[in-house]
């Protein structure tokens, strides 16, 4: 054995520190990618957004998309270009014609004027009273004596977000403290008392204990006729029944005939089985679409979204004193790198996008001209080959990143999905089938609805070979009942 020095080539991928970063923003959503860039931020001197520094140039309640077009496959952008185009203000984008309506419903946030008096989504939110204020508010308008009062208040407690009693009188007479001085069976008794009380409040139905005593509730609020009576008989006595679909039996135990019933079954509709969710706290989120697409010319081209687009650039009073001084830089050199990459991968990120939704719509043209029913079939394999990138970028590129059209806002995995063989040697998508499903049932008889057999009879006279098994699926994941629910009187 000995030493020596020998010469070995090899071929490996080696993930720099830039690389893995626009690896980590490809896959970000929106809301990510921007608690990122807050980031560094933060971390970083030689990095401001410009935005916080120039108003913006567009009206901040609506959306205006720049009027670039998607760059091809073949066109990459140098790292000068990418770092400088951030930096620009895009102009104003043409109006969206017919289609300025939905447009003007994607809000950019621009801070709130102290002196306008639109109120925002969000202080209406807060001061938003709940069920819980809005019965104690009216119990301390009644006449009830304090004691009653007390007892009340104390089944407002126990109220669900619905305006349910949950628990029965037994188990809250347990949870009531023996300072009360009474008996368990005393205890029932004034919370019995109190809930007659509490079922008088609004909203009509709060405090029942199941959905038939709700719903009777709100009937016993009504002027009394026919209808009403025979509605609450219904409800108190066959309301599943008619949850079902079972007509004949309610109108044989009734003695009722059909336009008593479909008047009854009206009523119920219009009743609210939970009335507490009209004070229920909700949270509403915002999807900010990257990417907006418009018909121009006759063909759908895709944008970037400039809301959503980061407008980032390079701090010049750092620059030009790490200009002037490099020796005594330090570790400001090393965070005006990092500022470099952050500019160019976040441009690249959007760059990316684009190509990937602009291929996308080229090959979802009838969807965007007739909607679901023209679906095609697309896989992650035909973007991947059409625009140079592997698979694995596609599936990060379309995950949680979100289009606008005039059909509304979709995420871009939405435009890809599994196939069904026709007749004539295609295929027809998933998307598609769903879409004529939906069709069909909407204007299917209510008296003699189609079944799942029978819709995918429909379907295959129409050339998609599709089985009753793979009707049942789609009709589920519609939120389609089946068919015995779908019948009506």
């Amino acid at each position: 054995m000995k030493q020596s020095l020998t010469l070995k080539l090899s071929q490996h991928l080696a993930l720099t520190p830039q690389l893995q970063q626009s690896i980590r923003l490809l896959q970000l959503s929106t809301l990510e990618l921007n608690q990122e860039i807050e980031q560094a931020l933060r971390d970083n001197p030689l990095l401001e957004r410009e935005d916080y520094f120039e108003a913006p140039a567009y009206p901040a309640a609506s959306v205006i998309p720049g009027n670039g077009s998607a760059p091809t496959a073949n066109s990459e952008p140098s790292a000068e270009a990418q770092a400088s185009e951030i930096g620009e203000s895009e102009p104003a984008g043409d109006s969206w014609s017919e289609d300025a309506g939905w447009g003007a419903e994607l809000a950019s946030g621009r801070p709130r004027d102290p002196n306008d008096d639109e109120v925002d989504a969000g202080e209406i939110q807060a001061a938003a009273i709940s069920l819980q204020e809005h019965l104690l508010q009216q119990l301390a308008l009644t006449q009830l004596p304090e004691r009653d009062r007390m007892w009340v208040a104390f089944l407002v407690e126990a109220l669900d977000d619905d305006g349910y009693l949950a628990q029965t009188l037994d188990e809250l007479a347990e949870v009531v403290p023996g300072e009360v001085g009474l008996s368990h069976e005393e205890i029932v008794e004034e919370l019995s008392i109190a809930l007659k009380h509490l079922q008088n409040l609004d909203p009509a139905g709060v405090g029942a204990r199941s959905p038939a005593e709700c719903l009777a509730l709100q009937l016993r609020n009504l002027p009394a006729d026919a209808t009403r009576d025979l509605a609450l008989m219904v409800v108190d006595r066959f309301l599943e029944q008619l949850a079902n679909r079972d007509f004949a039996r309610i109108k044989k135990a009734l003695g009722c005939d059909d336009e008593a019933l479909r008047a009854a079954q009206a009523l119920i509709r219009s009743l609210n089985p939970r009335p507490g969710s009209a004070f229920a706290q909700t949270d509403t989120r915002y999807i900010v679409p990257d990417v907006i697409v418009r018909k121009q010319r006759g063909a759908w081209v895709a944008n970037l979204n400039n809301d959503a687009v980061p407008r980032l650039r390079i701090n010049r009073l750092y620059a030009d004193l790490l200009q002037r001084n490099r020796a005594a830089g330090g570790g400001l050199s090393g965070q005006l790198q990092e500022a470099k990459w952050l500019i160019r991968n976040v441009q690249q990120r959007f760059d990316t996008i684009l190509r990937v939704s602009q291929a996308i719509v080229e090959r979802q043209r009838a969807f965007f001209d007739h909607g679901e029913v023209a679906m095609r079939p697309l896989t992650l394999r035909e973007i991947a080959d059409t625009v140079g990138l592997h698979e694995s970028t596609i599936s990060r590129v379309t995950t949680q990143k979100y289009l606008a059209s005039p059909r509304g806002i979709f995420e871009l995995k939405y435009f890809f999905g599994s196939h069904v063989a026709t007749d004539t040697g295609g295929a027809a998508s998933s998307t598609a089938i769903r879409a004529l499903i939906k069709q069909l049932v909407s204007a299917e008889d209510g008296q003699k609805p189609l079944s799942d057999a029978r819709i995918a009879e429909i379907l295959g006279e129409q050339g998609i070979k599709v089985a009753r098994r793979t009707v049942a699926k789609y009709r589920e994941s519609l939120n389609i009942p089946p068919v015995n629910l779908r019948k009506t009187l």
